[in-house]
């Protein structure tokens, strides 16, 4: 055999890659391998008590008694498939319920779409009673306005006793956080004051602990010295308060034409990144801000304009594999009636055109959250309680409608890369491996799909606590060779 490349040619050559490679891995590490919530929702600090995430959730539960008591009545709403052959008669409906409850494999085989219904009616409404609330963001921006000083000041300090209260009680969701102001001219000492006010109280009253995972969101976000400058904020409250380096993290809000193109020609989203010296765990992009900043009028100001999807694809090209989430925005439109029943009692006219309204909103948050699921964003913004029975409705019919391919498909999957593995082949289709187990992994996550369903692709789960396709190869390949 000739080769023509030296010895220590080739070895200089190994070495400069090698020292690439090293700094290609450690900008892109891959995606996170950690849980992501499939909503946030935001909310204004005036309004934020201990248990508002119990009370979202009590107000869900009850907008889906109200509009939609059964997975019929619901599926009608959503305009689900084979929704119009489904029973109306209460009577017929609960039967036809306790049936498929009792004989689920069988209805998933010979009516999937009624199976396929009825389960995300319920796993759904298992949700509502159970974690209606995954992530809620604390508001001092939009959802708060300007207010005098004084008034901050005293909401800030109430705000962050009310999170150890919940932190204290229990009551608050996985994910948490504040939305301070943006750092223009303006607002950038009003800001950074509420922030100071607010985590000093917590760490003040909870004798130094923060609430898991806490976050803060910068929104409105154009320049890379914003970022640098709620790091270096951060740097000063951690070393004041006995924190140690990196607890504080960041997620930043795309919602300015300038985030996207900067004035030189090039993307300001890498540069972004880069200024929040790790610890920025995620991006949101905001929806209207971003559209109204394009001149598009307000009739059209909506999360499936072909100008919001050129932000997102950039947010995925910039941000992929980086090692942060990405969210997208809210639906705005409310799922509120026109008619209150503090008015007195509702006529049945009234009550019809309420559903009717309801219905219709619900409908639209599930058109936009199929569209970002399909671009695959996996979380969005909630603004009222109403649209979350919605939120988990679209993701859980998203997972669950593919359950069964990829259930084939995974175990199938994971056959081949045993059998290379016991002959001693490598197997390098690694990355459709991380797909279907990144799947089953989000389904399980928001309580789409249940553990035992996921253990049928026959995948242990130590193995899918790993979060790893490549783990979980290295574990089988450790264990065929003991």
């Amino acid at each position: 055999m000739t080769m023509s490349i030296k010895s220590n040619e080739m070895d200089k050559l190994l070495k400069g890659l090698a020292l690439s490679n090293e700094a290609f891995t450690s900008h892109y590490p891959g995606e996170p391998h950690d849980r992501q919530a499939v909503h946030t929702i935001y909310g204004g600090a005036q309004l934020f008590k201990s248990n508002t995430a119990v009370r979202i959730g009590e107000l869900s539960q009850k907008a889906v008694q109200t509009y939609a008591p059964n997975f019929c009545a619901f599926a009608k709403a959503m305009h689900w498939p084979g929704h119009e052959s489904m029973p109306h008669d209460a009577d017929k409906i609960a039967v036809l319920d306790k049936n498929i409850a009792h004989e689920s494999e069988g209805f998933k085989t010979k009516d999937p779409e009624l199976w396929l219904a009825h389960s995300v009616y319920h796993r759904m409404c298992d949700k509502l009673q159970k974690e209606a609330v995954e992530d809620f963001r604390i508001d001092f921006e939009d959802g708060y306005g300007n207010r005098p000083d004084e008034e901050e000041d005293g909401d800030a300090e109430h705000t962050a006793k009310e999170v150890v209260k919940g932190m204290q009680e229990n009551t608050l969701p996985p994910f948490i956080g504040i939305r301070i102001k943006p750092f223009n001219e303006q607002l950038k000492k009003r800001s950074l004051r509420s922030m100071d006010i607010f985590i000093s109280t917590v760490l003040s009253e909870s004798g130094g602990k923060l609430p898991d995972n806490f976050v803060v969101t910068l929104p409105k976000v154009s320049w890379p010295q914003e970022v640098a400058a709620l790091v270096e904020a951060f740097e000063y409250l951690e070393d004041n308060n006995g924190l140690a380096h990196g607890t504080l993290k960041l997620e930043i809000m795309i919602e300015t034409t300038q985030a996207i193109m900067g004035p030189n020609g090039q993307s300001m989203l890498p540069p972004l990144l880069k200024a929040a010296k790790g610890r920025c765990i995620g991006a949101h992009f905001g929806t209207y801000d971003y559209t109204a900043l394009c001149q598009i009028t307000a009739e059209y100001q909506e999360m499936d304009h072909p100008a919001c999807d050129f932000a997102l694809h950039m947010m995925k090209v910039a941000y992929g594999n980086t090692g942060i989430f990405l969210s997208n925005g809210a639906t705005n439109i409310m799922p509120v009636g026109p008619h209150s029943a503090k008015e007195g009692d509702l006529s049945a006219e009234q009550e019809a055109e309420n559903q009717d309204v309801v219905h219709r909103a619900w409908r639209l948050s599930q058109k936009h959250i199929n569209h970002s699921l399909r671009h695959a964003y996996y979380q969005g913004w909630d603004l009222h309680p109403g649209q979350v029975p919605v939120r988990y409705s679209s993701v859980y019919y998203f997972f669950l409608k593919g359950l069964e391919q990829n259930l084939l498909r995974l175990k199938s999957f994971m056959d081949k890369a045993a059998q290379a593995t016991l002959v001693g082949d490598v197997f390098d289709d690694a990355a459709t491996g991380q797909g279907l187990l990144n799947y089953f992994l989000r389904g399980m996550n928001c309580g789409a799909i249940s553990v035992e369903e996921a253990l049928e692709t026959g995948l242990s789960l130590d193995e899918f606590r790993t979060r790893s396709f490549a783990k979980i190869l290295d574990m089988r390949r450790d264990a065929h060779a003991s």
